[in-house]
């Protein structure tokens, strides 16, 4: 079955980056569409962005907008979250998710065991 690993998050300064990275196994990649969602404590799971299953489209939350990128490299089945001018509201436990291509939880079958962003002030 497909499992997914995220890595690079940790603490950073507001304004600062961190690149986050998600490795799949057990099924190649390009099978499926990918993106990530991200829980702060207290408050529901909300989607950030997503990748289709080529990564020629992408789409993502008017809060990261602008200052996050995500991108693919089918051949390493991994996808990566490029995080810019993070904010203290950036901080949360960001997942990886594999399935359909959609903005809700629900259409995601498959979930990495997350990562830790916290930003400071």
């Amino acid at each position: 079955q497909v499992q997914l690993v995220e890595s690079g998050g940790g603490l950073v300064q507001a304004g600062g980056s961190l690149r986050l990275s998600c490795a799949a196994s057990g099924r190649t990649a390009s099978s499926y569409a990918m993106g990530w969602f991200r829980q702060a404590p207290g408050k529901e799971r909300e989607f950030v962005a997503v990748i289709d299953r080529s990564g020629g489209i992408t789409t993502y939350s008017d809060s990261v907008k602008g200052r996050f990128t995500i991108s693919r490299d089918n051949a390493k089945n991994t996808v990566y979250l490029q995080m810019n001018s993070l904010k203290p509201e950036d901080t949360a436990v960001y997942f990886c998710v594999g399935g359909l291509f959609a903005t809700t939880l629900s259409h995601y079958n498959y979930w990495g065991q997350g990562t830790q962003v916290t930003v400071s002030s």
